[in-house]
């Protein structure tokens, strides 16, 4: 039987760290979270709502287009918010291989849980495997 998983924080911490970084407030970094995509649609997240996630208290998984704005907020890659909401809600680590092929990502349950010779085990797989 799987035991639960500790609850992840990952999106949270990335947004303390970000604002702390830019020195953003919560209602400027709440302003300045529109999504690139729909400029029109104004800012998609709240005063509360951001700073009830970064003091990791309990908000819905965000969207995709709140995410984009988040990251826009955060002058972050997209990639950076996506890999943290993926990890905070569904304990999903994004895992590269930075010794032999930087292209080489693998999205992994539990990763950081794993020992070092299983973790490079999956990488050996990654660098192995042809889908054609």
């Amino acid at each position: 039987m799987e035991t639960a998983a500790a609850p992840r924080w990952d999106l949270a911490d990335l947004v303390r760290r970000r604002m702390d970084e830019l020195g953003l407030s919560f209602r400027k970094l709440a302003d300045a979270c529109v999504d690139p995509l729909d400029e029109g649609a104004g800012p998609l997240w709240t005063r509360g709502t951001l700073e009830n996630l970064a003091k990791r208290e309990p908000v819905k998984a965000p969207s995709a287009p709140q995410l984009r704005a988040l990251s826009a907020g955060l002058q972050l890659p997209l990639r950076l918010t996506q890999e943290a909401a993926a990890a905070q809600w569904f304990g999903v680590e994004t895992v590269y291989d930075d010794e032999s092929d930087p292209e080489t990502r693998l999205l992994v349950r539990r990763f950081q849980q794993m020992s070092p010779e299983d973790r490079r085990r999956l990488q050996i797989i990654a660098e192995t495997y042809d889908p054609s």
